[in-house]
């Protein structure tokens, strides 16, 4: 459903390098709609604030500006009369196998991104489309950067929820090689792991 409100943007954006304990808030203080404000923040960051605990809550509220504002959109809006749901929930499946480059590509061509998995939340999302696949595993928006040493997701942040598989993730890669990207196990636990960005594989978008 469109909201036609105009409020404050408030949105969510991934752990910072420094920063691996919890989500991070971000007060946007531009007027738009609830979907403006949900195109804005899947082009600028992830998504709309999701909450999933007290914790969260009590980091968005201290995000807030209370003096200057009294009202600010989140990720939650009716799907139909009877139902709430996430703005973080928007996932796709892509049955066609390609290599880590070129699901990247097709994603932010013909929706938005990669999929980025920052919590136990998004884990679960991802979970839920993955059936489907059509190969022993997915690509997601994670790869190695060689000049860091460090696994980070396609915008850039570190990696603060983690689900590898055992004996990945875990090592330094050799750079001098292939590089490599990070994809979920399509059965079993849905662990992640690292494989060569050549190898083709189904891939999860996120949707405009």
């Amino acid at each position: 459903m469109t909201q036609t409100l105009y409020f404050s943007v408030f949105l969510i954006a991934l752990c910072s390098l420094s920063e691996c304990i919890q989500r991070r808030y971000h007060h946007i203080k531009m007027m738009k709609t609830w979907t403006e404000a949900q195109r804005y923040c899947r082009e600028k960051y992830t998504d709309l604030a999701t909450v999933n605990n007290i914790n969260d809550m009590n980091q968005l509220m201290k995000s807030v500006d209370n003096s200057l504002i009294y009202d600010v959109w989140i990720g939650l809006h009716r799907s139909s009369v009877h139902e709430w749901k996430w703005s973080l929930d928007n996932l796709i499946l892509i049955q066609m196998n390609l290599s880590w480059s070129e699901a990247l590509r097709y994603c932010r061509e013909n929706h938005l991104d990669l999929v980025s998995v920052d919590s136990e939340e998004s884990q679960f999302m991802v979970t839920k489309v993955i059936h489907q696949s059509s190969t022993e595993a997915v690509w997601m928006g994670l790869h190695y950067y060689c000049q860091m040493n460090l696994w980070i997701w396609i915008r850039g942040e570190a990696v603060c929820y983690q689900n590898w598989a055992p004996g990945n993730g875990t090592k330094l890669m050799d750079c001098n090689t292939e590089h490599r990207a990070g994809a979920v196990q399509s059965g079993g636990d849905h662990r992640w792991i690292s494989l060569p960005q050549s190898h083709k594989l189904n891939f999860i978008c996120i949707r405009k």
